[in-house]
């Protein structure tokens, strides 16, 4: 569980984030939405630490995450896992060779040890084996967001984070990544933060949704929530969705 209390942050004299608090649950798809410029993906920078904020707290289950130093901050964020917009992979090297960069850089396990894990990690996302000695460029761009998210639970992260993880996606392909993201949040529990504009992803798993607005929380609640939801910001937000457009007329 993260939880943010009061969070405040300016860039210039300007207020980004205006006394934002919020739980983000355990075991849950917990979804940050909003228009471009909203302030989401400061919001979700500032949760890392990427950002200071100016006032407010960030804890990670019981530890005061605003108050660590560098060291306490640094050991934490072994704990926290990263699925970047573009996926972010390393195209030097194979995709076995991406999932264990983490592994090499961050564990104390033997050769033997990593290799049981990055094929374990793989096979959750299922990447077939004939795909491990392959570089990013010679697979797909959903192969390639499957083995980003591989990478980012290699060292079994009790966090994961995901900005805008359905990216230049086709919609079947974005339905995939969004469930494979559900699936392995529950199996392993994490706390699982989602910064995205896709209303189809709401649709799919949102267990737990965040609207902000010009930097402020208009809105939280379940996918099934918005559906009843009469704040006006929020409906002109999804109305913009024909989908769900469609689904509220149908209630």
């Amino acid at each position: 569980m993260i939880t943010l209390k009061n969070i405040v942050k300016t860039f210039d004299g300007n207020t980004v984030l205006n006394n934002i608090s919020t739980v983000f649950e355990q075991g849950k798809t917990n979804l940050i939405i909003g228009r471009s410029g909203s302030g989401k993906t400061v919001l979700l920078k500032s949760t890392l630490g990427l950002f200071e904020v100016d006032s407010g707290e960030i804890w990670y289950n019981d530890r005061n995450f605003t108050q660590m130093n560098q060291k306490e901050r640094k050991i934490l964020r072994r704990e926290v896992g990263m699925v970047f917009q573009g996926g972010a992979l390393f195209d030097s090297i194979s995709v076995e060779g991406n999932v264990r960069f983490p592994l090499d850089m961050f564990s104390k396990m033997s050769p033997a040890e990593k290799q049981k894990r990055v094929e374990f990690c793989l096979d959750h996302v299922n990447i077939d084996k004939q795909a491990f000695n392959l570089s990013p460029s010679e697979i797909s761009g959903g192969m390639q967001k499957r083995v980003a998210i591989a990478r980012a639970i290699a060292l079994n992260p009790k966090y994961l984070f995901c900005d805008e993880p359905n990216s230049g996606l086709d919609p079947e392909t974005a339905t995939v990544i969004d469930q494979l993201i559900q699936t392995l949040t529950k199996e392993f529990q994490m706390t699982t933060i989602i910064n995205t504009h896709d209303m189809n992803s709401v649709i799919e798993i949102g267990e737990s949704v965040l609207f902000i607005s010009h930097g402020q929380k208009e809105w939280e609640g379940t996918k099934e929530d918005i559906l009843k939801s009469d704040n006006q910001k929020l409906e002109d937000f999804i109305f913009a969705n024909k989908l769900y457009a469609q689904m509220k007329k149908g209630q």
